[in-house]
């Protein structure tokens, strides 16, 4: 119970009032101690850990270009729009995703050519619009005004054809032909080019098991050299034919596809 004692002018005061000060002191203690812990648990911190969180955190949002993130978790804000406020990653995040989709399929064809010793017969290209397959050089596929498939393209048809029936994109086999020269016994390279994209296109179907329904053929003729500037001696690299493995992305995300591609070949 407080004691009151009476002062001489006849007012008075709580005994013990002089004591309020360790409420402040204890609070001060309190406090101390908090940032004791806080700084000793500072001094422990796992440097390496740190760090990857670092560049995990500064990647994600845009600011900094690593080797070693996984596109396929987290949300990648485009670097343009790092700091804004409501951005809707959705879309960019979906063509990250695609463009990895495309690079994997890429990856496991090429490896099972180079087991083969078959590289060198194939070149890949990824754009907007899929990944294109280019069965290139007229020794290893076509010999001039012919679209008889040269004896290794079964090799390599039979390592491409099984990839295709994991997925379920759509697969254009395009023919090309070489305008350097005529197309005789063909009517036109229209016609020769045609003729070299349908005979991929059987072999894929009724060889590899590829499904009618999932692949088409067409025919390009000799618009589409590889380069228009070609030496003699290469003109033979137009007699090709290109499977393209269509990317099922929206418009909307084709679009950023190109930026990340652009971004990965800076």
């Amino acid at each position: 119970m407080t004691r009151r004692h009476k002062l001489s002018h006849g007012g008075e005061h709580e005994a013990g009032g002089s004591e309020r000060w360790t409420t402040s002191y204890m609070d001060m203690v309190t406090v101390l101690m908090c940032l004791f812990i806080v700084l000793y648990a500072m001094s422990t911190v796992d440097k390496d850990k740190f760090e990857k969180l670092r560049l995990a955190l500064s990647t994600g949002f845009g600011v900094t270009k690593t080797e070693k993130i996984d596109t396929a978790r987290g949300i990648v804000v485009p670097a343009a729009d790092a700091g804004k406020k409501g951005v809707d990653t959705t879309n960019y995040n979906a063509a990250v995703s695609e463009v990895a989709r495309l690079t994997s399929v890429q990856n496991s064809i090429a490896q099972s050519l180079q087991a083969q010793g078959l590289s060198s017969s194939v070149s890949f290209s990824i754009t907007s619009d899929g990944l294109t397959i280019s069965l290139v050089g007229a020794a290893s596929f076509f010999t001039g005004n012919s679209a008889v498939l040269q004896p290794d393209t079964d090799r390599i048809l039979n390592i491409i054809g099984p990839v295709l029936t994991t997925i379920p994109n759509q697969v254009a086999v395009e023919g090309h032909a070489d305008s350097h020269s005529t197309p005789a016994p063909y009517a036109s390279d229209w016609d020769l080019a045609a003729a070299r994209s349908t005979a991929v296109l059987k072999y894929l179907v009724t060889i590899t098991g590829v499904a009618q329904t999932q692949i088409y053929s067409s025919s390009y003729g000799s618009a589409r050299p590889l380069s228009p500037d070609m030496p003699p001696s290469q003109y033979g690299l137009n007699r090709r034919v290109d499977i393209v493995i269509r990317s099922a992305a929206t418009d909307d995300v084709k679009v950023l596809m190109a930026q990340v591609l652009a971004a990965e070949h800076r």
